[in-house]
């Protein structure tokens, strides 16, 4: 006859459940489990309005076969001389011995009294105008010396307009595979040719000097 003490602990120990009891007994068993409710849905994020800021468009400007010439950086000054006194100031620039370095529009050309130099196209500027380069950047004649730091102070480069003119033609090709895309484009760069008839203004400022012995003599 079994005691109600042991009824009390036949009561308290676990029974085994069958395979059923315990499919019954978990958790998602009522509920339909679906892998496909893991991936975020488009209801479950919000949309960006459409009245929120847009970044701004960028502006392209549309490329042109022709290109315009370079001006100068500085514009030197211009003076129309007749054709008899630039025959004259030639004749005297060709007795000087003496030469100098000039900046014009970025570059630096060595230049002579009586010589021509090519720079780019003096905008505006006609044939027979003088031309008064002042970034003097070295003098030199025979024996003495006068360097710039980076110009010649008060120092002067004179030339004329001889021409103006334009390069020699430069041919560009593009070519794009498998687009039937070919184009050949010439461009001629305008350019001045100036006469140099002088240099002033040096002769005031410090200089150097070779010594004794290596001036050349005249035989």
């Amino acid at each position: 006859m079994a005691t109600p003490l042991s009824s009390l602990c036949s009561s308290l120990v676990p029974r085994p459940l069958s395979l059923e009891q315990s499919l019954t007994s978990l958790p998602f068993s009522k509920t339909h489990f679906n892998f496909l409710s893991l991936t975020p849905s488009l209801s479950s994020h919000r949309l960006i309005s459409s009245s929120s800021p847009r970044l701004p468009t960028l502006s392209f400007v549309p490329k042109s076969s022709e290109t315009e010439p370079a001006v100068l950086e500085s514009e030197p000054d211009i003076e129309t001389l007749p054709k008899e006194e630039v025959e004259s100031a030639l004749k005297e620039a060709s007795r000087e011995e003496i030469f100098g370095v000039v900046q014009v529009g970025g570059r630096q050309f060595f230049v002579i009294p009586g010589r021509y130099i090519y720079t780019q196209r003096f905008k505006g500027a006609k044939v027979n105008d003088k031309v008064i380069l002042n970034k003097v950047l070295l003098v030199s004649s025979k024996t003495k010396t006068w360097l710039g730091l980076p110009l010649v102070p008060n120092t002067v480069v004179h030339a004329v307009i001889e021409e103006q003119g334009l390069n020699d033609k430069v041919i560009v090709q593009k070519y794009k595979r498998k687009k039937n895309y070919r184009r050949k484009i010439g461009h001629r760069q305008p350019n001045t040719r100036l006469r140099i008839i002088g240099i002033t203004g040096y002769e005031n400022e410090p200089y150097l000097s070779l010594p004794e012995h290596m001036i050349p003599q005249k035989v």
